[in-house]
């Protein structure tokens, strides 16, 4: 049987729970400045939080934590799926924000990332993580940042509630299709996720069309404090984390009125349904999400191409106005039979995936130029940009005088910063490959590609498997023989080759 942890026991809650949440993606800066106000404890900043990494070197941030590892759903790549014999623990509202308050004092964290398993149903657990929000900000008065795990098939009006006291955001997508998604978890609805994405799209944009820029930077947290210090004094945590549930019924019921003239001061009128308290939620003087929202893929556990991938990817930037898209590489933690047996996690696969969404996102590169239906996948033993130039040789050699700021940009080796130098030096002298050289461009890589002043740096051949078999060399010179996993080997470098 399930081995149960006693609620006193935190520090057992501690070590369960920070475990459960190694999973979740959170490498992130908060996207929020928001500077200490003399009266709350934390600030934010928009130069990023405090990062550290696990030896299997996934990024941690913040205090990360469940809320619970109890679940009702039975996900295949879950280690926390009902099905699994594993040690559970839930923590209160209250011990959420104590761990909180004690670490931040201690300089260990400067916010908070919390998710969850889902306890009775996604309503419920999106309340209890609502009132632990609630009294962190007002009870303990913690202005740090937060990002949140928004619980798929939670009501909207909870969602929205959690939107006026976190910074950032996430709905999981968790699976790159809707296939994937019933093949491995099949309690969860696509519908259950793209609904909060569209949701959270909509309260950041009206919150920006208030705020403007600023919303960015500040949120104001929903006064109820002389409610909630009325409620600590009659019950412990635990008992209201209990109770809550009869506040997330009255949200959810035809009290949410109730509970908006109550707690806000809004006043229901006749005839005015529930969306409309929601809508009267987004009050001129609160911040909705100002960090933006992310989502998080899994990359391996189902057959999707780097193609369907990345494509996926450009959608949700294009149609979601997502700040981040996370990918985690499969792990099969369950060994389950039905799952794909890998040897070790597609950690290289992840970290291509990375730098092709870096390319969609500050290069000017769509996922159809990326990649097509007839080549699927990257190249992994080079990075995406290097595939893509190898694959388009037409387009070369540039020359790095003349080229403009986009055409440069495309150039492997050449990233923003240096083709701002680039242009701004140019306007003074003619450039050379030292010049290039000394304001950060990669001759390693753009030495193929580029010209100055009319030649290439070396007699270089403009030929696919020749470039391509450089590249992998100058990324890792031991591997004299390689494949590229799709048939072609790339043979040893000759000395003729080096010159």
């Amino acid at each position: 049987m399930t081995d149960r942890i006693q609620m006193n026991d935190m520090m057992d809650k501690l070590t369960i729970l920070s475990d459960a949440a190694k999973y979740d993606v959170a490498c992130t800066s908060s996207g929020v400045q928001r500077e200490g106000d003399g009266k709350n404890m934390g600030s934010a900043h928009g130069c990023g939080i405090c990062h550290t990494f696990a030896g299997d070197g996934r990024c941690i941030s913040l205090l990360k934590i469940l809320f619970t590892n109890e679940c009702i759903y039975d996900c295949k790549y879950c280690i926390n799926r009902a099905s699994n014999d594993v040690r559970r623990a839930t923590f209160t509202p209250d011990e959420v924000c104590q761990l909180t308050m004690e670490f931040y004092r201690r300089n260990y964290i400067e916010g908070l990332f919390l998710s969850s398993g889902i306890i009775k149903s996604p309503d419920y657990t999106m309340g209890l993580l609502y009132e632990t929000l609630f009294l962190l900000r007002n009870k303990y008065h913690f202005n740090g940042y937060i990002h949140i795990k928004g619980i798929p098939g939670a009501s909207a009006d909870v969602v929205e509630l959690v939107g006026y006291l976190a910074d950032r955001m996430s709905v999981n997508l968790e699976l790159p299709t809707s296939e994937g998604l019933k093949q491995i978890a099949p309690n969860k609805v696509r519908k259950n996720i793209l609904s909060p994405m569209r949701q959270i799209q909509n309260g950041i944009r009206q919150s920006r069309q208030n705020h403007g820029v600023s919303s960015m930077k500040a949120r104001m947290c929903i006064d109820e404090k002389t409610y909630y210090d009325q409620l600590a004094q009659t019950r412990d945590s635990y008992a209201r984390l209990q109770d809550y549930q009869q506040g997330v019924q009255a949200i959810r019921q035809n009290r949410a009125e109730e509970t908006a003239e109550k707690n806000w001061g809004i006043r229901q009128t006749a005839g005015t349904g529930r969306r409309q308290i929601a809508r009267e939620l987004s009050h001129p003087e609160r911040y909705f999400v100002p960090a933006g929202q992310s989502t998080q893929m899994i990359i391996g556990a189902t057959q999707e191409s780097d193609y369907e991938i990345v494509s996926v990817t450009e959608a949700l930037y294009q149609k979601f106005d997502m700040k981040r898209v996370f990918y985690s590489a499969f792990v099969n933690v369950n060994q389950d039979a039905s799952l794909p047996v890998l040897q070790q996690p597609p950690l290289l696969r992840e970290h291509r995936l990375y730098q092709a969404d870096f390319l969609l996102r500050f290069y000017g590169f769509r996922a159809d130029e990326l990649l097509s239906e007839e080549h699927p996948n990257f190249n992994e033993k080079i990075d995406p940009k290097c595939d893509w130039a190898v694959h388009h040789l037409e387009l070369f050699p540039v020359e790095i005088n003349k080229a403009d700021y986009y055409t440069l940009l495309r150039v492997p080796g050449i990233g923003t910063k240096s083709a701002h130098r680039i242009l701004a030096a140019r306007k003074h002298a003619k450039l050379d490959f030292q010049d290039i050289r000394k304001m950060g461009v990669v001759l390693k890589r753009a030495v193929y590609f580029i010209t100055c002043k009319g030649r290439m740096m070396y007699d270089t051949k403009l030929e696919e498997e020749y470039i391509t078999r450089h590249l992998i060399y100058n990324e890792k010179p031991q591997q004299m023989l390689l494949s590229d996993g799709t048939g072609q080997t790339y043979e040893q470098l000759s000395f003729m080759d080096m010159i």
